[in-house]
């Protein structure tokens, strides 16, 4: 019964931003830390940022570190990515996930959301 529903994704050229949304339902969503990975065509999944029940701590890879930045706002039960100077390789199906801590959200997550794909032109 818990969804993830992510919005935001599109088409955008190099050095272009865009902001990603994740809406969740069916849990108290102020004490669920969130996060958000990444997957391109024939790639592994990957971590791209993480944010604490708070929002007081993040967590990034290096790859976005100083070009996306995460937030959230609990009142919207909404998690937020804003991703500015995008390159190519940002191109990916990125999604929205749910844990009860940080470090579970930069690993497994425990909910999934179905994706909202990013594709940035060269």
């Amino acid at each position: 019964q818990v969804q993830l529903v992510e919005s935001g994704g599109g088409l955008v050229q190099t050095g272009g931003s865009l902001r990603l949304s994740c809406t969740a339902s069916g849990l108290t969503f102020s004490n669920y830390a969130m996060g958000w990975f990444r997957q391109a065509p024939g790639k592994e999944r990957e971590f791209v940022a993480a944010i604490s029940w708070t929002g007081l701590h993040t967590v990034y890879s290096d790859s976005v570190k100083g070009r996306f930045t995460i937030s959230r706002d609990n009142a919207k039960n909404t998690v937020f990515l804003q991703m500015n100077s995008l390159k190519p390789e940002d191109t990916a199906v990125y999604y929205c996930n749910a844990g009860p801590s940080i470090a579970r959200v930069t690993t497994k997550g425990d909910y999934w959301g179905q994706g909202t794909q990013v594709t940035v032109s060269s």
